[in-house]
């Protein structure tokens, strides 16, 4: 059983960075894909920034490009996410989830990840 657990939100100034963490049970963080993701109110849900493990390649969204960064720690079976440079647009609750039969056509792709956690609420003002 997979289970995700998110932290690391909360409110922040325009400018500022913040540290989202993705605590993994059930799965191996080294399998192939891990993503976050976001959703802002009204908005329909997009990825963020995904790490195809297996292939030791990342997918940064165009708007987080140079400020965000996935990176996954195995030893501690976490993902994080590393923002940067904040910006008031990037206000949305914020998701990781897990992928473990992933493949070069689905990895970027929200809806082709089965497992996910409950999310994190990220403002920036």
């Amino acid at each position: 059983h997979v289970q995700l657990v998110e932290s690391g939100g909360g409110s922040v100034q325009a400018g500022g960075s913040l540290r989202l963490s993705c605590v993994v049970s059930g799965y191996i963080v080294s399998d192939p894909c891990m993503g976050w993701f976001r959703q802002a109110p009204g908005k329909e849900r997009e990825t963020v920034a995904a790490k195809y493990t297996a292939l030791g390649i990342s997918y940064y969204a165009d708007s987080v490009k140079g400020r965000f960064t996935i990176s996954p720690d195995n030893a501690k079976n976490t993902v994080y996410l590393q923002m940067n440079s904040l910006k008031p647009e990037d206000t949305a609750m914020y998701y990781c989830a897990a992928d473990g039969a992933c493949y070069p056509g689905s990895w970027q792709k929200d809806y082709e990840y089965p497992s996910w956690g409950q999310g994190t609420q990220v403002t920036v003002s």
